[in-house]
């Protein structure tokens, strides 16, 4: 296996496990800002003893990975909160115009034809895959799921431009977001038993673990192709409604799904260019 299918392999577990999210915060009957807290808190703890370094930079880009990470979390979590999930999941996404706009500015990649098709069709797909679910009401829920893209596309490219750093960005990244949520929540830090178990589950694997498998994917390769290999979370959510709830996926949910995996599938397979898969300086 080459470097770059291994990093899109580990891209696509880590959009597995991102998939657990939307029917794990929906379950969890706690105000936004206290699952954000207890979500990073568990993960950071989970890290700091998991992970045998933690390099720290005092750049810019490093700082600023920080500030997106913390941002996309906290933003997507009361996004799913005040709005339904498969609206918050499908404006995240949108953040992969955002990483083909920005790529060739940020991390010197050349912005091409065949990943803009990819992306339309791809989301193309997903708009197939939400037929019913999406809802005008929550319209300020449907604004912080549009922040926490922008803020998810900004931490894509900082990581693949400051790969060396990106563990420690995990790390940190959740320490400061526990931080900046712990005012706002310090009143009431009480958990039920049931509560406790979903975050710590959150915590360890759907965002720690999660994150860390993106941040090794994005050392091999581009940062376009890891937005849309992340698209394979979105068709993964359902996947969990049925084998938990027993809903089954629709008609339209089963076409969204296969055109998406196709879109990831011909992106992935057709190859890029050698040069776009040396690490950025």
């Amino acid at each position: 296996m080459n470097a770059r299918r291994h990093g899109v392999l580990l891209i696509a577990a880590a959009a597995l496990l991102w998939s657990t999210g939307g029917i794990g915060i929906k379950a969890v009957a706690e105000p936004p800002l206290k699952v954000t807290f207890y979500r990073s808190l568990f993960a950071a703890i989970a890290l700091m003893l998991f992970l045998p370094t933690k390099r720290w930079s005092s750049n810019a880009a490093f700082i600023g990975s920080i500030i997106s990470y913390a941002a996309c979390l906290t933003a997507f979590v009361v996004a799913t909160k005040w709005t339904t999930a498969a609206n918050a999941i499908f404006l995240q996404y949108a953040g992969a115009i955002w990483v083909l706009l920005l790529s060739p500015l940020v991390v010197h990649e050349p912005m091409r034809a065949r990943d803009a098709v990819a992306i339309t069709v791809a989301l193309g797909g997903m708009a197939l895959f939400f037929v019913g679910k999406f809802e005008s009401r929550g319209m300020a829920g449907n604004a912080m799921a549009l922040v926490s893209s922008f803020f998810f596309a900004a931490l894509i490219l900082s990581l693949r431009r400051e790969h060396h750093a990106s563990q420690a960005t995990v790390v940190w990244g959740n320490v400061l977001t526990s931080l900046a949520v712990l005012p706002f929540v310090a009143h009431d830090l009480r958990l039920e038993a049931t509560s406790f178990g979903i975050l710590v589950f959150l915590g360890i694997f759907q965002i720690g673990l999660a994150y860390f498998l993106f941040a090794r994917g994005l050392e091999y390769v581009t940062a376009t192709q890891a937005s849309i290999t992340g698209m394979l979370e979105p068709i993964c959510n359902p996947m969990w409604v049925f084998l938990i709830l027993g809903e089954r996926p629709s008609q339209f949910a089963i076409a969204g799904a296969a055109i998406v995996l196709t879109a990831i599938a011909w992106h992935t397979l057709t190859g890029e260019p050698a040069h776009d898969n040396i690490r950025p300086d």
